[in-house]
């Protein structure tokens, strides 16, 4: 619950209609319909790839976007598939056998490793494992379907790997990556990968989906709430497929995973991204902070640690309510040359402090001179949106500060948009190919930000920015 009202909060102290349930409403309304306006570019569908032969690789479905969220006076922000979601993991708590994990010999002291105990007392699923107070050493654990690991809160119950741990292990993840896992649950824990059992001279990631804090790679049906990931090797959540396909734009892979809901998760000194997604669907992360990265995965001075990234091949992820700080992007929405882009994403409430570039919406590789365009890179509705400082950081020393970035992206409604700088202009560059781009609804507090058109830009469309006066779209 802190984080969710501390965010909140945050958000409000700008536009006050975020506080309620019918200003939230009527702000995604009028994204929706400003996005519902918008052309979709349909040469891009005309060249979509063909169905690759390969049995790790699909093509992209990319031709229908989601319902908007709404919260209608309801507790929680609802998207289209949550309901099932609520109703696998229903299934789970009623049918599992509840057990404690001191039961099967673990450690609350710290002073001996307890993954075996975790092992056993996960057996082959069926069961919600109780973690209590204490300090529990691990080598990693590998969680089977149908099962939940609850610890007694994130200042009570610490998992902590073992110096002699391997660079590649994560912290958690499932334990089946290529038949896949379902109805997963993590809860009330904070999990210490620490980074600083391995140089500074040295990356603090081995590469692929290794080294992260919580990995579900091939995972229907799970729920991360109440955690934090401290220092872990790559990334703090990363939810992904068994196995990253780069056969080009129009592409994506198999073992997805797929109606995940990470919930109020904090997460700091990741090596590249607080939390993030690759070719996976129906993603829902929520109340979350994600902070000062330590960047070591990359070379020193070329790090793009974001605190959200959605990436290559993710679909219909919506994000509600979440704070980034001190990143090199706070939301970064984009794909790699030789994968598809991320397509149909809702972000509904966020501040981004101190980060580099507040929100980045790219596709890499399809934006300058003779690049092909975009097949996929399509679908952005975002609306109650703080870029508050963005600045100079050592992550990536030569990138300038950019309040948004929009590069090749088609058909993105954004309104409900703040820029807080009171020393340096802002900049909102859209660039590179983009289409179909409307920001409405655009204030700024401070030094008046300034708009910056690329080459081969179409159908831009920005409205009047106008001064805060801190009743911002109040109901």
């Amino acid at each position: 619950m802190k984080l969710k009202v501390r965010n909140q909060a945050r958000i409000s102290a700008f536009f006050p209609a975020y506080r309620s349930s019918e200003g939230l409403d009527q702000g995604i309304r009028v994204t929706e319909t400003l996005f519902q306006n918008l052309q979709e570019d349909h040469e891009r569908l005309k060249k979509r790839r063909k169905w690759s032969l390969s049995p790790f690789v699909a093509r992209a479905q990319t031709n229908e976007f989601s319902r908007s969220a709404a919260i209608e006076k309801r507790p929680l922000l609802e998207v289209d598939w949550q309901p099932l979601l609520f109703a696998e993991l229903g299934t789970l708590k009623d049918e599992a056998e509840e057990v404690s994990v001191l039961d099967y010999g673990a450690d609350p002291e710290g002073k001996v490793d307890s993954t075996q105990a975790f092992k056993k007392a996960m057996r082959r699923g069926g069961r919600i494992v109780y973690v209590p107070k204490g300090t529990f050493l691990i080598s990693g654990l590998k969680v089977p379907s149908n099962t939940a690991v609850i610890g007694a809160g994130e200042t009570e119950t610490l998992l902590l790997l073992k110096k002699e741990t391997p660079k590649k292990r994560q912290g958690i993840r499932n334990r089946n990556l290529f038949t896949g896992n379902k109805r997963i649950r993590l809860e009330g824990f904070t999990l210490n990968w620490d980074a600083s059992r391995f140089d500074e001279s040295e990356p603090s990631s081995s590469g692929g989906i290794s080294s992260s804090g919580i990995t579900l790679a091939h995972v229907q049906f799970a729920l991360v709430r109440n955690v934090k990931v401290i220092d872990p090797g790559l990334h703090g959540v990363d939810v992904t497929s068994a196995f990253y396909s780069y056969k080009g734009d129009g592409t994506t892979s198999r073992f997805r995973s797929a109606y995940i809901w990470i919930d109020r998760v904090e997460a700091s000194g990741f090596g590249d991204d607080g939390i993030t997604t690759h070719h996976s669907d129906y993603i829902y992360i929520s109340h979350c902070f994600l902070h000062d990265p330590s960047g070591r995965t990359h070379e020193k001075g070329f790090s793009n640690s974001n605190g959200i990234e959605v990436d290559d091949g993710s679909r219909h992820v919506v994000l509600h309510n979440n704070a980034t700080e001190n990143c090199f992007g706070g939301v970064e929405i984009k794909a790699h040359e030789t994968s598809s882009a991320a397509f149909d994403t809702q972000i509904i409430g966020h501040i981004s402090s101190s980060d580099n570039r507040s929100y980045n919406f790219r596709h890499i590789g399809h934006h300058k001179g003779e690049d092909a365009d975009s097949q996929t890179a399509s679908g952005i509705r975002a609306t109650f949106l703080v870029a508050e400082t963005p600045t100079w950081t050592p992550l990536y020393r030569d990138s300038e500060p950019r309040a948004l970035v929009v590069s090749a992206y088609n058909k993105v409604s954004i309104t409900q948009f703040l820029t807080v700088d009171e020393k340096q202009v802002p900049i909102l560059a859209i660039q590179y190919r983009a289409r179909q781009v409307a920001l409405d609804k655009v204030y700024f507090k401070g030094k008046k930000p300034e708009v910056r058109l690329g080459k081969k830009t179409r159908d831009i469309n920005v409205s009047e920015i106008k001064q805060w006066s801190g009743t911002e779209f109040s109901v």
